[in-house]
This record gives C-alpha cells, structure tokens and sequence, in this order.
C-alpha cells in the first residue's frame, strides 16, 4: 500500500483531522486574500493592504467552526453566516470571510435532504448577496458582490449532488447485497428441497426392499430344515431383492455425484412401466396384488403388456405414481396382518392421474393398522407423510385412511397436464 492510500485510509478513520486541515487551508486562503488589493491598477496586487483587525478576528472565528463542519453542519452554518454578515457590512476594506460560509453550506447539502438544501441555500444566498450589496463602498453590481451570489449557490448545487451519488452508490450497494442474498438463500432453498426429495426416494427404496428381505427371510428359517426347496427359493428372492436395494440406492446416490465423478447412474429413474414387477415381489413376499391399470394411464391394460396409443406421463409423476404404490403395498405388507391381499388401481381421467391402493387386513391387533398417521402425519412414521409432501410437491392431492368394514385406503391424485403425448404403438401388439 502506497503511502497516500495509508494517509487516505488513515484520513478516512479521522474525519475530525480532516475537516480541521481543511479548516486550516480556508483559513490560509482567507487571510491571503485579505492582503490582497483585486483593484489594483496593473490587476490584482498580494500584499498591498492591510486588512483590519476586526477582519482577521471573524476570519478566525469563521475558520475555527469549520473544524466542527460534520458534527453540526446546521450549527456551522449559522456561525460562519453570521462573522460573513458582520464582516460583509463593517469590513473595510472587505476579508472573503464569505468563503467559510460557502464551504459551511456545500457540508449541510451533502449530509440533509433536497428540500432542506433548497431552503437554506436560498436564504444563505438572500442574505448574504442582500449584506454585499447594501452596505460597503462597493456599487450593488460589483463582481465581489455577484461573486458570493454564484460561490453560494454553486456550493448548494454541488453538496445536493454529492448527496445524491452517495445516495445513488448506497442504492446499487444495498440492492447488490440484497440481491446475493436471495441468491444464496435460494440455493440453500434447492439444496433442501433435493435433500429432502433423496431422502423420500432412499426412504421408499430401503423400506420396501427390507421388508421383503426380511418376510423372505423369515420364511427360509422357517421351512429349512422341513422344505429346503422352498426355502432356497425363498433365499433366492432374499437375494433378488438385495440386488434391486442397491441398485436402486447406487442410482439414487448417485445423483450426488459430480458432473466429473466416474460411474455415473445411466438406469432411469422407475416409474409406472415397472408396476408389474413391483407387484411381483410382493406376491413372491406372499401377497396377493391386483393391478388394474387403464390404458390412458400409460403402461399396460389390465391383462399386462403396452397399450397402443397410451399416454406417456410425465417423469415427475410417473415417479411419484411408482413410490406411492409402493410405499402403500410395503405398509400393507408389514402392518395389514396375515392372509391381506391388496388391490392397486391407476387411471387417468383427464388431466388428473388417479392412484389407488386398497387392502383388507386387520392388522396385528385384529384392527385396521397401518402403524402410521392416517391425518396430519404427527406422531407416526414417514410413509405417509412422504406420499403427501411428493403429491403435494407436484400439485395434486393424497388421503389416507381406514376403509368402512375393514382395510386401508391410499388414494392419490396427481396432475399430468405437462408432457402427456400418445406414445407409438409397438409392432407386435400387446398381450
């Protein structure tokens, strides 16, 4: 750092020691200008007269106050005003005691408001030009006369427009900062709607496979020693489903990963074209599921197999449709009680996708239980409330509830205006 930017710096952190070194330099004009004759025959001549003691004493006075400038510009002002005036109309010949006065008002401009700068810079103009040219020797049109006229008003015009660019500079800094703000504060904002989206989906993967793991498992301990056909298929199905947990998990931390990040997930995210396997594991879990599925739906009929001309639903919503169905057939299977079958339909009815899932267990107890909230979500687990915040995420609406005379009901309706177009029928036609 150079020298003149410590002394700026340090200038900066003393705003008393520089008003009173500007104080010092008015001050040294003000004086040399009083030994100065501006008539003189051959122009102005230095040190040709002699100004009166009186003259020096206000210029004094004048020069002193402007070391206090800042702190009361209001105060200032009305003295250097006042040793202008005094001097204006004893001073003989005249000290430009004025020029305190010009710097006094140039400070207030700066540092109040444009109506408060209008009015007191047109008095201190009134009255000083009015002092000037009534009273002394010199003639009302004198050019020392129109000369504190134009210092006064140039001082008012230049203390409003610094204000205003002080004002103008603090604006674009305050709205630069205001504006970094909010963009931090959306991305924070993003983060945490996809932390939380990455939450549902490893929620929805790991709850399902783990309950079909562990029903498998079970079973294989079960008939081990007795049956050892059935348990290795049962282990099979344990293994299987190991399988598609971590699968799944890989692809869905995976989208943590950096964009240079090696082995980047390539599967797309499972929707509604996979509902058929999904209700395959949990009939291989031992329950029973029915799928009904319209062909608007986009998918499969009722009989399996690609409809032609079905729609292809968004991806949001055909996700959503996924982990819905599959949180839903996952609480059935663990809270539903033995001998529950569960009914799952999905039809789109103009622009709104309808999924249901039904069941009929008791639950453990003997009554409708699916060990989570069927209201606001408190209290319980998170399968649920996963399955409102991501219908909700989407615009749509979930309930879920006890059925009249037994069971469970998860009913979700999603909205699937944006992206809908017929897909192409395949060759071979369907099942």
């Amino acid at each position: 750092m150079s020298t003149f930017q410590r002394a700026r710096h340090w200038l900066q952190a003393h705003p008393l020691a520089l008003d009173a070194a500007l104080a010092a330099a008015v001050l040294a004009c003000v004086v040399v200008a009083s030994f100065t004759d501006p008539h003189g025959p051959h122009g102005p001549e230095w040190f040709t007269r002699v100004p009166h003691v009186s003259s020096l004493v206000l210029t004094s006075i004048g020069g002193l106050a402007l070391v206090f400038r800042r702190r009361a510009p209001m105060v200032v002002l009305g003295a250097t005003g006042l040793v202008a005036t005094v001097e204006l109309v004893t001073g003989d010949p005249r000290a430009p005691v004025a020029m305190c006065a010009v710097v006094a008002l140039y400070t207030v401009a700066a540092s109040t408001d444009r109506p408060t700068t209008w009015r007191v810079g047109l008095f201190t103009m009134t009255v000083l030009t009015a002092a000037a040219m009534l009273s002394g020797p010199l003639p009302w049109y004198a050019q020392e006369n129109i000369g504190i006229f134009g210092w006064t008003g140039m001082a008012a015009a230049a203390g409003d427009a610094v204000r205003s660019r002080r004002a103008f500079v603090d604006a674009m800094r305050e709205r630069a900062e205001r504006a970094e703000r909010t963009r931090e504060e959306e991305a924070r904002r993003r983060v945490a709607e996809e932390r939380l989206r990455i939450a549902r989906d490893l929620h929805d993967v790991v709850a399902h496979h783990i309950a079909l793991v562990n029903v498998q498992a079970g079973v294989a301990a079960h008939v081990m020693d007795r049956r050892p056909d059935q348990a290795k298929e049962a282990l099979a199905h344990v293994r299987e489903a190991s399988r598609s947990a971590l699968n799944e998990l890989r692809a869905t931390v995976g989208l943590l990963r950096q964009s240079g990040d090696p082995e980047a997930p390539t599967e797309p995210a499972p929707g509604l074209d996979r509902l058929d396997e999904l209700a395959d594991t949990f009939r291989h879990a031992g329950l029973p599921v029915a799928v009904l599925r319209s062909p608007e739906a986009g998918g499969a009929g009722p009989l399996g197999g690609e409809e032609p001309g079905a729609a292809r639903l968004p991806a949001a919503a055909d996700l959503a449709a996924y982990r819905i169905i599959q949180e839903a057939l996952t609480n059935v299977r663990k809270h539903a009680g033995p001998g529950a079958a569960a009914e799952v339909s999905v039809i789109q009815v103009g622009t709104r996708l309808e999924v249901t899932v039904l069941d009929n267990g008791t639950g453990p107890g003997g009554a409708p239980d699916h060990g989570e909230p069927t209201g606001s979500g408190e209290g319980g687990g998170h399968g649920l409330l996963g399955m409102r915040e991501r219908v909700s995420a989407l615009g749509g609406s979930c309930t879920a509830g006890p059925r009249y005379g037994g069971g469970f009901r998860v009913h979700a309706i999603l909205p699937v205006t944006a992206g809908a177009h017929p897909a192409p029928a395949p060759a071979g036609g369907g099942a």
